[in-house]
């Protein structure tokens, strides 16, 4: 269906994974497992300036929501009146619901693009749940899944990735269906789970110290996304494949440490114009109830 989207994508990890089968070898599970770092580190830096454009347009929402509030209070019993002082106000930050939402309707079409590549290696059902609901292709047998090509990646290819190991760890394999061979996987797929978790609370906690009101409803939402979310990535490392968890805290690190970095170029909310030019990420956030020191 988003065949459109997948070719590429398949294409950037065709180009990693041939690099480093030419120093490691085809059969190597590591040149696999670089190929998927350097696969999410590309298309994340590529998607740099639209994550960008959604930080801003975070920013500027937060310096327009008590303002708008304001307004509000001032003109509720005249629509018309509140609808132009409205309008006036998101001119005047140049401010636009649109483009909030096309850069991240855009990084959303990619990962899950990118989960949809890395998946389609194992097209046995011997993959988990969480996997085929996300967009697990057709199930095959083992002899068909050998024989059929995977985007760009040919039968042979596809044979690797499924039989790679990233040191003792099949690349395919899960915690939850190793058997004998738990503790080799749970050797790499543990620290994989631990990383991404760690940085699903740090990239959340970095939100909430950007937060500048706090609700109780707000205050559930931090306890969620600084807790529960942690505790799902953990619950989806038991069965995920080791190839998957590569591509998890790949990416979750990379949006960790991009907030950080964006957000300390961007300085305090509202010390910039909302027009100004300069690139960002996310970054930092603490715990629920700490007074805001910038504004995702």
């Amino acid at each position: 269906m988003l065949d459109v989207v997948y070719y590429p994508l398949s294409a950037v990890l065709w180009l990693w994974h041939s690099a480093f089968t030419a120093v490691l070898g085809a059969a190597s599970g590591l040149a696999w497992a670089l190929a998927i770092v350097l696969f999410v580190l590309t298309l994340r830096a590529a998607l740099f300036k639209p994550f960008v454009a959604y930080v801003r347009f975070q920013r500027t929402m937060s310096v327009l929501r008590p303002k708008m509030k304001e307004l509000q209070a001032r003109h509720a019993d005249d629509r018309e009146r509140l609808t132009a002082e409205m309008r006036a106000l998101q001119k005047q930050h140049e401010f636009s619901v649109f483009s909030g939402c096309l850069p991240i309707v855009a990084q959303m079409v990619v990962f899950l693009g990118l989960f949809h590549v890395l998946a389609s290696f194992d097209r046995t059902g011997s993959g988990s749940l969480v996997v085929r609901l996300l967009g697990h292709p057709p199930r095959m047998s083992a002899a068909q899944n050998a024989a059929t090509a995977n985007y760009l990646f040919s039968p042979a290819q596809v044979q690797s990735y499924v039989h790679g190991q990233l040191f003792t760890a099949p690349l395919s394999a899960t915690l939850l269906t190793s058997g004998a061979g738990w503790v080799s996987v749970a050797a790499v797929a543990i620290p994989l789970v631990v990383l991404g978790a760690v940085c699903t609370h740090l990239t959340a906690r970095a939100s909430v110290t950007r937060q500048t009101e706090f609700t109780p409803q707000t205050r559930l939402i931090n306890l969620m996304t600084m807790w529960l979310f942690p505790v799902f990535t953990l619950a989806a490392g038991l069965v995920m494949p080791v190839g998957i968890l590569v591509y998890f805290a790949t990416s979750n690190a990379w949006t960790y440490l991009q907030q950080l970095m964006v957000h300390r170029r961007l300085g305090p909310v509202g010390g910039e114009p909302a027009s100004a030019a300069t690139d960002a990420g996310p970054s930092d956030s603490a715990p629920p109830g700490l007074p805001e020191r910038s504004v995702q």
